[in-house]
């Protein structure tokens, strides 16, 4: 397929684990809700957009977010009602194409080139959907069209909550130009300010900058870049792809010790933990990942007998990797990483003998 003849839509659910609460309790309609465990390990999982007026965001520590918002009513997260929503709306996006690759339970690309609903246009099969999830779930979503993956995730959410955004690929380049590099997925606060350093703000500036220069400063990412500056996305709607691995890191300010890192990465694993609940799929190996000052990598994993069955055991068992990480107590660590692999169903897990 010609891969600029594309028509991709990103379709993402508006504030999903606390809609799904407000829209089951009444009472918590038009309040600052905050979808966590309480606590100084646990992370917001979801924040409604009453919430979010005060600064409450997804993976955002709990007692942060407590402490912006004290009114906010905190409501433990229920993921298996969450599936089951989640594959209601799953349903409904079968119904106008096989090609949709979830990223998690609130969103989803669809391949949407020749929709086996019928419909004239991309944008008429995001209509219908964005249609069908309010009459079936009395939910709202938010949805981006465009030609590739990485335009129709940046519009679905240019018009959030409950919006609809088109990117016409005569348009991408103009639409871009402005765009904040902040706004490109995986650019983070690190990379923006090093982006920043180079005096490189917007996507136009980037287009500026020689391809192989932003390569050699940062790697296969720095080409990355460039292209997505350009509007240029290659990647295919995969279908139904299993979780392999979830992971989160963070690169830190300044250099730390192996002492100093301990907050982070029980912060990381909470984190971690979090995004695994919102795939039906179980992870068993517990990975740590370390990048020194010098940009060495190291890794140390760990794969209990029984797989993690909460947040404060997989965050333990996260914590307790630092005593395995073998290097001089000189060594200054620029990230840390920490991960859940190993991924497979639950029914592939293995079964425990009737007679031990």
């Amino acid at each position: 397929m010609d891969v600029s003849a594309r028509k991709i839509v990103h379709v993402d659910m508006d504030a999903f684990y606390a809609s799904v609460e407000q829209r089951d309790d009444p009472k918590l309609r038009g309040k600052p809700v905050v979808v966590a465990w309480r606590g100084a390990r646990s992370v917001v999982c979801a924040a409604s957009y009453e919430a979010r007026k005060f600064g409450v965001r997804s993976a955002m520590p709990a007692v942060r977010a407590e402490r912006l918002c004290p009114r906010a009513i905190f409501v433990a997260p229920d993921f298996s009602r969450y599936r089951v929503v989640s594959k209601q709306i799953r349903e409904i996006f079968l119904r106008h194409t096989d090609l949709v690759e979830p990223l998690s339970l609130d969103e989803a690309y669809l391949d949407v080139t020749a929709p086996k609903s019928g419909l004239d246009s991309a944008t008429a099969v995001a209509k219908s959907i964005r249609k069908s999830i309010v009459d079936e779930t009395s939910l709202t979503a938010s949805a981006g069209v465009a030609p590739n993956k990485f335009l129709a995730k940046i519009a679905s959410d240019w018009r959030k909550p409950n919006g609809l955004f088109v990117i016409r690929p005569h348009q991408a380049e103009a639409f871009l130009a402005p765009l904040a590099v902040a706004k490109i997925p995986g650019v983070g606060k690190v990379m923006d300010a090093r982006l920043a350093a180079l005096g490189i703000r917007t996507c136009a500036d980037l287009r500026l900058r020689d391809a192989r220069d932003l390569e050699q400063r940062f790697g296969r990412y720095g080409r990355r870049l460039h292209e997505l500056a350009r509007g240029i996305d290659e990647r295919p709607v995969e279908a139904d792809q299993p979780v392999q691995s979830i992971s989160n890191e963070d690169t830190f300010e300044r250099d730390l010790p192996l002492s100093g890192l301990e907050p982070a990465i029980r912060r990381l694993a909470a984190q971690t933990w979090a995004d695994s609940r919102k795939t039906d799929r179980i992870g068993r190996t517990v990975v740590l990942k370390l990048k020194t000052a010098d940009f060495h990598i190291l890794t140390r994993s760990h794969t209990p007998t029984a797989r993690p069955q909460s947040e404060t055991e997989f965050v333990e068992i996260a914590a307790s990797l630092i005593e395995r990480v073998g290097m001089p107590e000189t060594t200054l660590y620029r990230l840390a990483g920490v991960g859940l692999h190993n991924f497979c169903d639950a029914d592939e897990l293995p079964q425990p003998e009737l007679f031990e």
